[in-house]
């Protein structure tokens, strides 16, 4: 957590000259090292860089802005500073609706007291890191989300409604983004998809966290029916349980597999029919010139020699055929 030591400088933006003063000691006695700034106008106040500060002190009546508009502009250029509200009396009622217009804390200050005022400045930095962190989170997941080439989509875990959807899903869809968000996720399957798809959400409620929810066929706006692999992650989605899905369409790499696989079992029927069909006649040719070697033994010369040639080839052949064989026998099928 912040400490004293922590704030370096602090901006009271305060058009009574006494209030600051009230405010300045009340600051200086837990704050001895800090620098303290002040102006008296909104223009002054704007013309300040306000990320030199570490908390910025309101009043909420300044002689040339006032009320909910002081507001809105001081936040907009405060930016990621914790604004700590200054108010009267008067003000009170409207001091309390300020938080919900971003404020971190109000401050009475007929009420000042420095003990008061140091609780508020230390918690009011600290929740506005939390918040900050939080606001880079939802930054980094709306970009990692929206600039994604994979199409992906937020839907309510309950209606199956799309409460989000990315500009790649769009594309790969076809759907306009107010037409998708009309939509439920049954409404991208086909019909007989669509028991699939309820027995898997049903199997995600059993199994959640991170889950590669399997292979399903989906139909685009033009009727394209596509096969793609979904990958889900429960997540809360302004305040609702809800799955952030990834699909990749797997549609040309199934294609392509299946085309494969057609091409291995052609080249096992090949392999067969060299095995059964082809070196059976070539196993009796072989069979044949070895019984004319022993019958015809008063053969001449080159005669005999022709017939070693013939034996030879048609071993030659045999291995020629053992090693397509052993090849293809290491092709693994699918189904095998």
């Amino acid at each position: 957590m912040s400490s004293e030591e922590d704030i370096h400088r602090i901006l009271i933006i305060e058009d009574n000259e006494g209030d600051y003063i009230l405010v300045a000691e009340a600051l200086e006695e837990k704050f001895p090292t800090s620098k303290i700034d002040w102006v008296a106008t909104y223009k002054d106040a704007a013309a300040q860089n306000f990320g030199d500060f570490d908390i910025i002190l309101l009043d909420l009546s300044l002689p040339d802005k006032s009320g909910e508009p002081l507001i809105k502009e001081i936040l907009a250029m405060a930016a990621r500073i914790p604004i700590v509200v200054l108010t009267g009396y008067a003000d009170r009622n409207f001091a309390v609706k300020s938080i919900s217009l971003g404020m971190s804390d109000y401050m009475v200050k007929d009420e000042l007291h420095p003990d008061i005022l140091f609780r508020s400045i230390i918690y009011s930095i600290e929740r506005k890191k939390v918040f900050n962190r939080l606001e880079e989170s939802e930054h980094r997941y709306k970009e990692l989300f929206h600039l994604s080439p994979l199409p992906m989509w937020v839907y309510d875990q309950v209606s199956f409604e799309f409460l989000d959807v990315n500009e790649a899903a769009i594309q790969s869809y076809g759907y306009p983004r107010d037409e998708f968000l009309g939509m439920t996720i049954s409404d991208i399957r086909p019909e007989q998809e669509r028991n699939k798809l309820l027995i898997a959400v049903e199997e995600g409620k059993k199994n959640p966290g991170f889950k590669n929810a399997g292979t399903f066929l989906h139909s685009k706006k033009n009727g394209e029916i596509i096969t793609v692999e979904i990958s889900s992650n429960p997540i809360n989605f302004s305040g609702r349980p809800a799955k952030l899905v990834l699909a990749n369409d797997v549609t040309l790499k199934k294609a392509y597999i299946e085309t494969i696989e057609e091409q291995n079992k052609r080249l096992k029927d090949i392999a067969w029919i060299q095995s059964h069909v082809v070196r059976a006649p070539l196993a009796r040719l072989m069979g044949l010139v070895s019984l004319l070697e022993v019958e015809l033994e008063g053969l001449s010369k080159d005669k005999k020699e022709l017939l070693d040639h013939v034996l030879v080839s048609a071993s030659e052949l045999d291995e020629v055929i053992k090693d397509i064989n052993s090849k293809t026998r290491k092709i693994d099928l699918p189904d095998e």
